[in-house]
Order: C-alpha cells, then sequence, then structure tokens
C-alpha cells in the first residue's frame, strides 16, 4: 500500500522510523492535532511513557472515529519537554510500530499549555 523511502544515498535512520513515505494515489488522508496525555476523566499519568501510550491510544481513537488505525499512520511528529524522556517515548512508538515504520520527527520543547504534560504526539495516516 504504502511506498517507505529510505534512499541509499543517505544515512540510515537513526531509529525505527523511515526517512519518507508515499502514498498512492487515490487514499484519503487524516490529520491528528497534537494530542497530550490526558484521559477523558482529566488525568494526566506522571510518567513520560505513560504519557507517550495515552498518546497514542487518543491518536487511535481519533484514527478510529475515520474507520483506520495506528498501522495507517504514515508521518508522526513528537515532542517531549526533556531530553530524558527521548528513550521512554521511543520505547513505546517502537513497540507500536514495526518495520517499515512511518517517517518521523521527534523534538525536545520547552513546554505545553500546562506543566504535566511531557509528550505530544500528532500524526497524519492515509487509508
Amino acid at each position: 500500500m504504502f511506498r517507505f523511502l529510505t534512499p541509499k544515498s543517505i544515512k540510515p535512520p537513526f531509529a525505527r522510523y523511515s526517512h519518507g513515505v508515499e502514498v498512492p494515489a487515490g487514499k484519503r488522508l487524516v490529520l491528528c492535532s497534537g494530542q497530550v496525555a490526558i484521559t477523558a476523566d482529566d488525568q494526566i499519568p506522571e510518567d513520560a511513557g505513560a504519557q507517550a501510550e495515552l498518546c497514542f491510544r487518543n491518536i487511535e481513537a481519533i484514527l478510529g472515529e475515520a474507520g483506520l488505525g495506528l498501522r495507517d499512520i504514515i508521518r508522526i511528529n513528537a515532542y517531549v519537554t526533556d531530553r530524558a524522556h527521548l528513550r521512554p517515548y521511543m520505547d513505546v512508538r517502537d513497540q507500536l510500530f514495526s518495520s517499515p515504520a512511518p517517517a518521523s520527527t521527534l523534538m525536545i520543547v520547552s513546554g505545553f499549555a500546562r506543566p504535566e504534560f511531557k509528550v505530544e504526539v500528532e500524526a497524519i495516516a492515509a487509508g
């Protein structure tokens, strides 16, 4: 369905992600806003890994509304508030996505709307 692009002429990805993903003609795109780790009843996990899991569960629910799932994600943009949160986030991402994995960017940012948030994830899916 998708063509995962990893040209031999550039350095391979540093982790489990693809440099690019080609979506064939005729596919729908679903763009998910950035999801932070908050439950429907306003609970926020303390742990960065638990926050990443909740972000992806929220994205999965959004995609489900469109009849898609995590397997349909072609691009992830993720943000963490500290270098210490990189590994917990990447561990969750790597459990959810096998190779070839979606295109992905991971950035360290100074913060989010509420100081309790350590992770935010946005995604693009196609199906």
